[in-house]
């Protein structure tokens, strides 16, 4: 993954199966995504998460796209929109842009496109990271995936990479589980799972000896 961070993103759409198509598509590509039906549930999800990109059609049910994008800007949230309609007109796009929205694509569309626009307003979404992240003897860089430890390469699979990243820009801050899961993964995993302790003992068992990596009971995990 080229991107200097894990993108979250939300796509709301009432068709169902494109909804899902897209969904599946974008998690195929590295991104956390969930997934809302309506607009009612667009923004009760916006609420409660903290999304990079929100993949929003403009002809929702219940609660219209152009409320949908009005309320997520005047929420003051960093969340980049990028508005999906069937209508071709430039006073459409004209339309959807002075709600706020950041980007637009018509429907039909090339799911390439589609990915390339999310990325790019991913990276718009966040101030802008350092190249390489470093601490402890560890380094690691996001853009071509390769993990050190004492200049000695460490091989690790997309979640223990993600956690690892995390717990780097926290720059000895203790993270907690909840944010783990919720910048690694997605809202369809289970709060209660061990995934992320099951993760933590294969990351630190790769970085090897000795220990990096601190728990601090009640509140989550910290780099020394």
């Amino acid at each position: 993954m080229g991107d200097h961070w894990h993108v979250r993103v939300l796509v709301v759409e009432d068709e169902r199966l494109l909804a899902d198509a897209i969904a599946e598509g974008l998690r195929r590509e590295s991104l956390a995504v969930d997934i809302a039906y309506d607009g009612d549930a667009a923004l009760e999800r916006i609420g409660v998460n903290d999304y990079d990109v929100v993949v929003l059609d403009r002809d929702l049910p219940t609660v219209h796209g152009d409320d949908v994008c009005r309320a997520v800007v005047e929420s003051g949230v960093t969340a980049r929109v990028l508005m999906l309609t069937a209508a071709s007109h430039v006073r459409d796009r004209v339309d959807g842009l002075g709600l706020g929205a950041d980007d637009y694509l018509g429907k039909p569309f090339a799911f390439a496109e589609l990915v390339a626009r999310v990325r790019a307003l991913g990276r718009r979404a966040r101030p802008a990271a350092p190249p390489v992240l470093a601490r402890a003897g560890v380094r690691l860089d996001p853009a071509r995936r390769e993990v050190q430890r004492d200049q000695r390469p460490v091989a690790l699979s997309r979640k223990e990479f993600g956690v690892l990243e995390e717990l780097l820009r926290a720059d000895g801050a203790v993270v907690s589980a909840e944010h783990l899961l919720e910048k690694v993964w997605d809202e369809n995993i289970d709060p209660f799972t061990n995934v992320v302790r099951v993760t933590m003992m294969t990351l630190r068992r790769k970085l090897g000896e000795p220990a990096l990596i601190e728990t601090v009971p009640g509140s989550g995990y910290r780099l020394k």
